[in-house]
Parts: C-alpha cells; sequence; structure tokens
C-alpha cells in the first residue's frame, strides 16, 4: 500500500508532481540556459564570461573616450560658448559635474564623455528654453593636469578653487575627507555663483541616459520632493536585487510574487498546454507566489526594472540607499543644507561622503532621502579617483 500511495503521487494527475517537475525544468534547465550570459543573474558563468565582458566593456569605454575627444577639439568654439558658456540666473535646474584628473584613466576621457552626452540632451530640449544650465567644477588640485577640463573651457563655465582657497585647502588630510571637502566645495559654489531652484551634481564618471531631463522633471513635480534632502539617482546594479537588507525591497518582491501568482493560477483555465491541474486555492498560490518570487531574484530584478523606462511616470521612487553618490539630485535649496552637514563631518576609509549624508538624513530629524530605480546614468567609472585600481578593472 505505501509503494502504490508513493506511485499515485508521482503521477502526473498529482500537484506535486507537477509543482516537482516545473520547478526542476525552470530552475535546472531554462533558467540556466538563458540566462548564463546575464551580468547580474544569480546563473550568470563568471569563470566564463566575465573577463571577456570586462574587456569587452573597457575596450567600448575607450573608444567613446576617443570619440568624444576627437568631437571636443572639432567644436566650434564659437558656437558652443553661445550654447552654455552663458548661465543665466535662478534656472529651474543647474547641473553641477564635479571632475578631477584620473592619471590611470586619461585615455578614457570620462568627462568628455559625460559632457558630450550632456550637450546631446541639452540639444534636444529644444531652443527656446534650456532644460538645465550646466557647471564642470574642477577640484584637481593642478588645474593644468586636468587636460580634459582645460578642453571644455570653451564649451563650458569651468569653476576652480582661489588660489588663496586652494593654499587653504592643502591641509593634509586623507583622500575621503580631501573627496567630501571638494564636493562641498562644488556644491557651495555653484549655488552662490547661480542660485538655481534645484540642484544636480553629477561625478565625471556618471554618464546621462536618453530621457535623462525628462525624468528629472517629473521627479521634481513629484510631492516627495518638497520634502527630501536628496534624491539618488544611480545605486550599483549588482546591489539593486531583492535579497537585501532594504525593508521595501521585501515588501515589493512578495507582491510581485502574489499578483503573478493570481494572474497564472486564473489563466489556467484557458491556457493550460502542459494540462496542470492547479486551481485558485492556498497552496496552489502559496507555491506559485515562491516559485515566481524564485524566478524574479534568480534572473535579476535589474532587468525588471528596465520595463519603467517606458515612461517617467513609471521611476519608482524609495528610501534611499547607502552607496553612492554619482549623481544627486538636490530639491529647492537643499544643496545649502547639505553642504552645512558634510562641513559637520569628517570623512575617512569605511566611512566616505555618501555613507555620512545616508546616517545624516537617517538620523536628523525631519530629514528624509529617497532612491530612483531604475538608475539614470550608466557608471563608467572602471578606474577610481580616490580608491587602489587593480590591474584588470572588472565590471562585477
Amino acid at each position: 500500500m505505501p509503494r502504490q500511495k508513493a506511485c499515485g503521487c508521482l503521477r502526473w494527475s498529482s500537484t506535486v508532481t507537477q509543482a516537482l517537475v516545473l520547478s526542476i525544468v525552470t530552475f535546472g534547465v531554462v533558467l540556466p540556459h538563458c540566462c548564463h550570459r546575464l551580468l547580474y543573474s544569480y546563473f550568470f558563468d563568471r569563470s566564463k564570461y566575465l573577463d571577456s565582458m570586462s574587456e569587452d566593456a573597457l575596450q567600448q569605454s575607450l573608444s567613446r573616450g576617443q570619440d568624444a575627444l576627437r568631437f571636443w577639439q572639432s567644436a566650434s568654439t564659437t558656437a558652443a560658448s553661445v550654447g552654455f558658456t552663458d548661465i543665466t540666473q535662478n534656472p529651474e535646474l543647474l547641473v553641477t559635474v564635479v571632475t578631477t584628473r584620473r592619471s590611470e584613466a586619461t585615455d578614457y576621457h570620462y568627462l568628455l564623455q559625460v559632457m558630450q552626452q550632456l550637450s546631446v540632451l541639452l540639444g534636444n530640449c529644444g531652443e527656446k528654453q534650456r532644460c538645465a544650465e550646466v557647471l564642470v567644477c574642477d577640484v584637481e588640485s593642478r588645474p593644468l593636469q586636468n587636460e580634459d577640463a582645460k578642453l571644455l573651457e570653451g564649451h563650458f563655465r569651468v569653476i576652480r578653487r582661489s588660489r588663496e582657497e586652494e593654499l587653504k585647502n592643502r591641509e593634509l588630510v586623507n583622500i575621503f575627507e580631501r573627496e567630501k571637502r571638494d564636493y562641498v566645495f562644488c556644491l557651495r559654489k555653484g549655488w552662490e555663483l547661480v542660485k538655481p531652484k534645484n540642484m544636480l551634481v553629477l561625478e565625471d564618471d556618471a554618464v546621462p541616459r536618453h530621457g535623462f531631463f525628462a525624468v528629472v522633471n517629473n521627479l521634481l513635480s513629484r510631492q516627495f520632493a518638497r520634502h527630501t534632502l536628496y534624491i539618488k539617482l544611480f545605486h550599483p546594479e549588482r546591489l539593486q536585487r531583492y535579497w537585501n537588507p532594504e525593508p521595501y525591497r521585501i515588501l515589493e518582491w512578495v507582491g510581485l510574487g502574489l499578483v503573478g501568482a493570481t494572474a497564472l493560477l486564473l489563466t489556467f483555465p484557458y491556457i493550460n498546454p502542459c494540462s496542470f491541474s492547479f486551481t485558485l486555492s492556498g497552496r496552489h498560490l502559496i507555491f506559485f507566489t515562491l516559485y515566481i518570487m524564485s524566478v524574479a531574484e534568480l534572473v535579476g530584478r535589474h532587468y525588471l526594472l528596465e520595463i519603467r523606462r517606458l515612461s517617467p511616470q513609471f521611476y519608482a521612487v524609495s528610501p534611499a540607499t547607502e552607496c553612492c553618490t554619482q549623481a544627486m539630485l538636490f530639491p529647492g535649496n537643499t544643496s545649502v543644507r547639505v553642504a552645512q552637514y558634510l562641513d559637520g563631518s569628517f570623512c575617512s576609509p569605511g566611512n566616505a561622503k555618501d555613507i555620512v549624508l545616508y546616517h545624516i538624513a537617517r538620523t536628523t530629524p525631519g530629514e528624509q532621502s529617497h532612491s530612483v530605480e531604475p538608475n539614470l546614468l550608466m557608471h563608467i567609472g572602471a578606474y577610481s579617483s580616490v580608491r587602489p585600481n587593480p590591474n584588470q578593472p572588472r565590471l562585477l
């Protein structure tokens, strides 16, 4: 009798058998075959593809950098000065690009790549009203060494410390504290020069995506923007998974599973080529909720987020994450408060400016901070300006 019961459970008509076969086929055959080349999937074959994909990414960045160099070298200084060097006061949005020389990445011309993309996006805004005013903030202590910023002087307004300010700033501090002071300088200088209604600070290895300004304007029009200290526009893709300490992602994950499971079970009476016998019961709902949650996590949340690019209204806003500061939007005059907060903190290894800002926003009464998903920019900085760089940078 026990053997007969076991055989009965393994018949295709048994939902236990169907669930077991579906799981084995999905997680043992289909997803490994389809996702082994997806960089942010659990099924990504690092040993086989990571080195070649990293090398391809470096070569593409190098090619874009050389193209950007030729673009700015051949650009008409007169034409460019009409478009970008004349900055109006009190603009709706000021974009400040913080830059310094990266000795190991000079051929990649990160800054020139960023500014080329910004010039394209600004050109698409129309002639009557600009999407934003743009400043380049060169924090290199030796201005002549930052050749890319020097090249852009005929096309954009470039700001630097005065000689007196630079002498005061030569105090021997660690590189993370110096980076923070540079950031504060750019925040304050941009505000003093232009008095913008909103400020956006980009680091020089953050290339805006298409639709960048449309999404930023949509964010600024939302109610939450009036009550936030800052909005992060970038979070590393490898850290965007559901299995994460961020509570809102767990809720999103469970919600996706429940909605997907319900929709799937409701379609079985109409579309069921495998003759599944699942129904909209509690046990079957729990199974398919866990099934869909597992599929979403293993394939990669990053790829699901890409669907939100269909419209600026679809971009999700959530509590801010700890890392990073490649692109930060400061609504209203919050850039002034952020500069004051950063001035009151000392940065060090393990306590860089992004971590300091995150803890300030969480511990200061009345302050809030937010992140936007998916990312509004591409991070192209394979070589860091503050951390030791490997001989061969990798994507992960």
